[in-house]
């Protein structure tokens, strides 16, 4: 079943708000090594394209062995002298990374859409500012790392940290992980994701203009075999990853024969959960944005939708209504709600787990978008309703605009439902209730429970995960001891 426009619906339509700006990019891209720009050792180059069209964009080089040993050194070598500078003298430098983020943001947002194929409107209110949060907010923590630690003491940093990111919010995720082990007195080693390397690279430009120390952090780019090369280097004291829960797993096992910390944020498979006495108009918008944000590129997506029964008809009527106002296309398009999938074999994933959806009986509800471009990698936000919990959709992890529908009769089935499965990194609840939003939010599973809300962030709250979501947590106070000897 395809949805189309309501009668009701007006007629006109939003005229084209394209985004003028466009950044300027080299032709070819070396790595960040020892506060430079230099030539792989490797001789190895990849292409990176826009999703959107599959314009290739520029060439980045592709580290190899000898290239992730150039950066440990240097990261080793900076190190010492980093982590003896006064906490208020660092600050000065996260303050400046943060500001220089503000000053180029418009740069920042058209580069992270046309490498990543989110809506300019995304990248332009949510990343770049979320981003310029994190540094701004761990500059404070600078010369307050005492307070962090529980007993008190002066604690000291870790040392030299790899940090591999994912391709689905690569400059946010860059902040992430760069703020606080910075502010700690850490020095890293940053592989963005084969995809979207851009804003890291242009990150790096920032780290220049603001004279981070040489060797401070360092940006190799590459694909899973860079990856691997950072995983496994015994030089790094910690390791921290965020993507999928299968190649956390693997980074583990590596890493389980050496003493090297770890930070795992994993795979999810967040639970949204609606009850009767909710105020459901909002409840709706808020599961659009929890499933749709980002094409459900996210891993604490709201991608199981639990509704009471006795408003699940009402509930389903008015979702559908909302899809169908969503605008499906060119991502640097102000008036786009959903961009481009990342890559064509993500696309290709999305859709198999439909057609799996469809096999095991669900029924398939598409969003009536118009026309899909040609050109690109597209999904249609589409909602699977009959979904039964032993269904694959209900409990692996898509990844892409689709969100499967359930019911619940009572709250302890809402929380069973909620609770059954293998991940545990989010979860929303809407009631009017307070006290039935704070029980249930208790007996959740999850390392972060959204009340009448949905992917709302925060510097100074931490995230992360349980279950195979993984462990330890990224930002507040608790993010900050991940980087933190004590």
């Amino acid at each position: 079943m395809t949805l189309r426009t309501p009668p009701s619906a007006p007629a006109w339509d939003y005229a084209p708000a394209p985004e003028s700006f466009r950044p300027e990019i080299a032709e070819q891209h070396g790595l960040f090594i020892d506060g430079k720009f230099v030539k792989p050792r490797s001789g190895k180059f990849m292409k990176v394209i826009n999703p959107a069209t599959e314009e290739v964009l520029t060439r980045v080089a592709e580290a190899g062995k000898a290239d992730v040993a150039a950066a440990v050194e240097a990261a080793t070598k900076a190190q010492r002298k980093w982590s003896r500078l006064p906490g208020k003298e660092r600050a000065k430098y996260l303050f400046r990374i943060a500001r220089r983020m503000q000053e180029r943001a418009r740069e920042l947002a058209v580069l992270e859409t046309l490498n990543n194929g989110k809506p300019i409107k995304e990248s332009r209110d949510g990343d770049v500012p979320e981003s310029a949060k994190h540094f701004f907010h761990h500059a404070g923590w600078c010369d307050k790392l005492r307070y962090a630690v529980p007993g008190g003491g002066e604690p000291g940093p870790v040392g030299v940290c790899g940090q591999i990111i994912p391709w689905n919010f690569p400059l946010m995720m860059a902040a992430w992980k760069l703020a606080p082990a910075l502010a700690c007195g850490n020095t890293c080693v940053l592989k963005p994701a084969e995809t979207t390397p851009l804003t890291a690279l242009r990150l790096a430009e920032i780290l220049q203009e603001v004279d981070l120390p040489p060797g401070v952090v360092n940006v190799v780019t590459g694909g899973p075999e860079t990856g691997k090369l950072v995983a496994g280097h015994a030089g790094f004291h910690k390791i921290a990853f965020t993507g999928s829960t299968e190649v956390g797993k693997a980074i583990v096992k590596a890493c389980a024969a050496r003493p090297v910390r770890l930070t795992m944020e994993l795979g999810g498979k967040g639970a949204h959960l609606v009850f009767a006495d909710a105020a459901i108009d909002q409840a709706v918008e808020g599961a659009v944005q929890g499933i749709f944000y980002n094409q459900g590129q996210v891993c604490c997506a709201g991608s199981r939708l639990l509704v009471e029964e006795s408003v699940a008809e009402e509930f389903r009527a008015k979702l559908l209504q909302r899809m169908s106002s969503l605008r499906v296309g060119d991502p640097m398009d102000k008036n786009t709600d959903v961009g481009a999938i990342n890559s064509a074999s993500q696309r290709d994933r999305i859709q198999g787990y439909v057609q799996i959806a469809r096999k095991e009986g669900a029924e398939v509800l598409e969003s009536g978008c118009g026309t899909l471009p040609t050109k690109g990698f597209w999904c249609r936000p589409t909602a699977l309703a009959g979904v039964q919990p032993s269904h694959t959709v209900a409990r692996e992890e898509i990844f892409g605009p689709v969100v499967a529908l359930m019911t619940f009769r009572t709250v302890d089935e809402a929380v069973a439902r909620a609770n059954d499965s293998a991940y545990g990194l989010s979860a929303g609840i809407w009631t009017e209730k307070s006290a039935k939003m704070f029980e249930v939010a208790r007996r959740l599973r999850a390392g972060v429970v959204w009340c009448n809300g949905f992917n709302l962030f925060d510097a100074a709250s931490p995230f992360g995960g349980v279950k195979e979501s993984g462990f330890g947590r990224e930002g507040g106070r608790h993010g900050l001891l991940e980087y933190l000897a004590h």
